[in-house]
């Protein structure tokens, strides 16, 4: 492919995206960079304060069930409240939190803070994920998920290369470090990101689109469907991080092995994302959906035949595609299955599958290497990804071509005094903006970022 061909598909794959958008992107990004506490409780626990590996698991099981709480309580305030209230609200509250987190002592402080972590930082979640679905289009959408999270991916990966030498240095240099970006993510959003919550109309407007409330979502069938096959796949995605260091553990594979395998997961998310969601945007969600999960789980499956780091790495290719095809695809469906009024609501439940999958994974992982073998999880996993792509052929069967009316884009950030940039260059526009704004709001005592070498994201939680 030829340069200009390249530059061509670069512009064409951020073109067209409202300036608010990218704002948002970069707050998922700054946010991800400073992703430290998820990624060294354990060794911080066990390694640097001595704690046993029961204590750490029972911490790392608040932390995520703080997530399943703050998933529907955030979701309501998302609708009642405003996106970026909700945004504001969160990303604070995280700040002050994670700070607090490094200063804990006792064992039962430090567990109760934990599960405050895992709250105020699954918070987010639901807030950015309906404001998207407000600002863009809706024939964007699928490729405004990707490129977010593409940022979440590249942000983990840089973080954990970082933050592992903070950690050399200092745990706690690592939770004030994670606060401040954090906090630099609240200031973005509180100068940069207007509200996107659509406004009710008159009274006729109002009296056809009825208060959407919690029992609404749970009785919307296909949407609670869409619910429980999120939980499927995140059970097979998450496996990556809770079963396979467990099997490669018992095979005698060493954690570095570990490290080597588990990379190959986050760098072609850096590299194959955009180019592989260009492929795919205007293609039937159906199909994807039915194709991405048998390729997670069928691509689980073949671990039961890795004895080789090779061949583990092959395998992790395979779900490492299903996972890029299914993440923007999946979002991209919940975002049409929401009501206009509802989505901090529907945002929630989904985010909330996940979240409960968290806390399922380690305990499936566990309890069927030690009863029955590492064999038998991936046979398991290669079932789930079979009921779940029966489940998603099913589900949308007859789906309306268009369920919701999707609102208008947003306006121009910049006010409508300013020239609209040239079709096409729009996204790049706005994106310079955001670069050149945000370094100049970084502190100066910030770490400089290096390139990603250490093992990336582990499996979306997210949103991932």
């Amino acid at each position: 492919m030829s340069v200009d061909r390249l530059r061509r598909a670069a512009r064409e794959s951020v073109s067209g995206l409202p300036r608010a958008f990218w704002w948002l992107w970069t707050s998922t990004l700054v946010n991800r960079l400073g992703a430290f506490v998820a990624t060294f409780m354990t060794l911080y626990l066990t390694v640097d304060r001595g704690y046993s590996a029961s204590f750490a698991g029972l911490v790392v099981a608040l932390h995520g069930l703080g997530g399943v709480i703050s998933s529907l309580v955030a979701g309501v305030m998302t609708d009642r409240l405003g996106r970026r209230p909700t945004l504001l609200a969160a990303q604070a509250s995280t700040a002050f939190s994670v700070a607090l987190l490094g200063f804990m002592e006792q064992p039962a402080a430090i567990a109760a803070v934990a599960l405050l972590v895992g709250m105020t930082s699954n918070a987010s979640r639901p807030a950015v994920q309906a404001m998207m679905a407000d600002i863009v289009r809706p024939e964007d959408r699928v490729r405004a998920f990707a490129l977010n999270y593409w940022a979440i991916n590249l942000g983990f990966a840089v973080s954990a290369a970082v933050a592992g030498f903070i950690a050399e240095y200092s745990y706690l240099a690592g939770f004030l470090g994670e606060a401040a970006l954090t906090l630099v993510c609240a200031v973005l959003v509180y100068v940069k990101l207007p509200e996107s919550r659509p406004e009710k109309g008159d009274a006729a407007s109002v009296a056809a689109e009825a208060e959407v409330g919690l029992g609404t979502v749970l009785r919307d069938g296909r949407f609670m469907g869409v619910v429980g096959l999120s939980f499927l796949i995140s059970l097979i995605f998450m496996q990556g991080s809770f079963g396979l260091p467990l099997a490669m553990g018992a095979a005698g594979f060493s954690t570095g092995d570990y490290g080597m395998v588990i990379a190959v997961n986050g760098v072609l998310i850096v590299l194959l994302q955009i180019p592989v969601t260009r492929f795919i945007e205007h293609r039937d969600p159906q199909r994807l959906l039915v194709v991405s999960a048998l390729l997670a789980g069928y691509g689980f499956g073949l671990t039961a035949f890795g004895g080789s780091l090779g061949v583990l790495a092959l395998t992790v290719c395979v779900w490492t595609l299903a996972e890029i095809i299914n993440s923007p695809t999946q979002m991209g469906l919940v975002a049409r299955l929401s009501p206009l009024h509802g989505r901090g609501r529907y945002q929630g439940m989904y985010t909330m599958s996940w979240a409960v999958a968290s806390l399922v994974a380690p305990l499936l992982a566990g309890g069927v290497i030690d009863r029955f073998g590492a064999r038998w999880l991936w046979g398991t996993t290669a079932l789930l990804g079979t009921a779940a792509a029966a489940g998603y052929w099913l589900l949308m069967r007859n789906l309306p071509g268009s369920v919701v009316t999707a609102p208008a884009p947003a306006p121009d950030a910049a006010g409508p005094g300013r020239p609209k940039a040239p079709e096409g260059l729009e996204g790049l526009e706005g994106l310079a903006e955001v670069a050149v704004a945000v370094a100049a709001t970084m502190p100066a005592t910030a770490p400089a970022v290096a390139p990603a070498t250490a093992p990336p994201a582990a499996p979306p939680v997210t949103a991932k």
